[in-house]
């Protein structure tokens, strides 16, 4: 099975396009002010109306407001919502939007309970846990933590590189792998050449996996 791609913290039209044409499945839009590459919404909207068909757009939130989301919603066109901070179930739901959620791998968290809480998600997006940041750490966990029978489908995150994801994909069978800074030149300006290397590495992941 092909995993899947996620290719986020878009901040500029060539590297929505760079990461499309690289074969990604679907961009992300950063709308959280103190990320390094958290982007306006009008900027995001002229990013999307500029994409080919097939595209996902996502966009990440981290304990946002209801009418910020709300609001940003409003203006771009998005597919599915990200939410990366402590939001609850009834919270992640009530936007009547597809969504999935972010879960950071802190000692103890139970991946089984995570996925009855968030029962309504279309999947859990694993992420390294660094006290303090809400994510884009560079630094990936230990992917044994992750359990096979996992009731919700998987993204992977986390540090991922093209030097790592074939590795990742080979043991964690992920449905999705999710990269931000492991194709930058510089925090939310992406590289063209590190997207391909990526997408060259999920091909050889799935291969073996």
């Amino acid at each position: 099975m092909a995993t899947r791609v996620k290719i986020c913290g878009i901040t500029r039209l060539e590297d929505a396009l760079a990461a499309a044409n690289a074969g990604a499945d679907a961009i992300g839009f950063v709308f959280y002010g103190p990320s390094p590459r958290n982007v306006a919404p009008v900027k995001a909207a002229e990013i999307v109306r500029a994409l080919p068909a097939f595209v996902t757009t996502v966009g990440l939130f981290v304990d946002a407001p209801v009418e910020w989301v709300e609001a940003v919603m409003h203006t771009v066109p998005l597919d599915l919502l990200q939410f990366h901070g402590d939001e609850p179930e009834p919270y992640c739901s009530r936007f009547r939007k597809p969504y999935i959620k972010a879960i950071r791998m802190q000692d103890g968290v139970d991946l089984h309970q995570q996925a009855r809480i968030y029962h309504s998600s279309r999947g859990l997006l694993l992420d390294t846990f660094v006290a303090g940041q809400a994510g884009g750490t560079g630094q990936t966990f230990d992917w044994s933590r992750i359990p096979r029978d996992l009731a919700k489908p998987v993204i992977l995150a986390g540090g991922l590189t093209p030097s790592n994801v074939a590795q990742s994909i080979a043991q964690v069978s992920p449905w999705a792998v999710d990269v931000s800074g492991g194709v930058e030149q510089a925090k939310g300006i992406k590289d063209s050449a590190l997207i391909d290397a990526f997408m060259q590495g999920v091909h050889s992941g799935s291969q073996r996996a």
